[in-house]
């Protein structure tokens, strides 16, 4: 479908009809930059308004396509032409539309996962939820990227997208934890008892030895099971 070609000929049929770009745009209830837009080749008037735009033209959906009048004995094969270009335009319109709100997932999916660490405090289960949450929207616009793939890899390419985001996030809270002591954002279980606070996690556990205290400092472990005995006395 070439657009320069209709957009000229959209523009050629309005001047023989004596009307102006506001003209025509106010008959079919849009902007003078529409009417601009389709005389410019930019882009096309929406499937809805090829009808009655061809009425206020005198022209036929067939001579509109082809971006000229048809003669009677090229009709029929221009119409069968036009109704091929009609459906690669649309599938081509379906598959970018597509292609941008994929990439809209994607982007937003990113930015809740990292603001999500950012902004709630480590103390808060909010943070994990909703950076838990923005990798779920963050692979909605993977898997809208997919459409070619059989199922099956569609399937195994997910799992491993959705373990390795879990991974980075896992990570991150680990290093938050290490360098700037701060609770772990990703654990099971709290527990303050006596002179510690507990946190248990699925890789490791932290200890929060003397909290709120001048001598206070932090130890992390491998995963191990504590009773509140054993926490009354971890701290030294």
């Amino acid at each position: 479908m070439d657009q320069e070609r209709i957009g000229k000929f959209i523009a050629e049929q309005r001047k023989l009809k004596k009307l102006t770009q506001s003209d025509l745009a106010e008959k079919l209830n849009v902007t003078d930059r529409s009417v601009s837009n389709w005389e410019n080749g930019k882009n096309m008037p929406d499937l809805s308004l090829f009808k009655p735009l061809c009425e206020i033209l005198d022209i036929t959906i067939n001579e509109l396509l082809s971006g000229e009048k048809v003669k009677e004995k090229d009709y029929q094969e221009k119409f069968e032409e036009n109704i091929v270009n009609t459906i690669n335009y649309s599938t081509k319109k379906i598959v970018k539309y597509n292609q941008i709100i994929s990439l809209i997932l994607i982007i937003f999916g990113l930015f809740i996962s990292i603001s999500a660490i950012m902004i709630f405090p480590s103390e808060s289960s909010w943070g994990s939820i909703y950076s838990v949450f923005g990798i779920f929207v963050f692979m909605i616009g993977i898997f809208k990227t997919l459409k070619t793939l059989k199922w099956y890899k569609k399937l195994i390419l997910m799992i491993i997208i959705f373990i390795f985001s879990i991974g980075i996030l896992l990570f991150t809270d680990y290093i938050n934890v290490k360098l700037n002591h701060e609770a772990p954002m990703f654990r099971t279980v709290t527990t303050t008892t006596g002179n510690v606070i507990y946190y248990d996690t699925l890789f490791y556990d932290v200890y929060r030895c003397y909290f709120d205290q001048d001598n206070e400092y932090w130890v992390i472990e491998k995963n191990s099971k504590k009773t509140v005995k054993d926490l009354l006395n971890y701290c030294k």
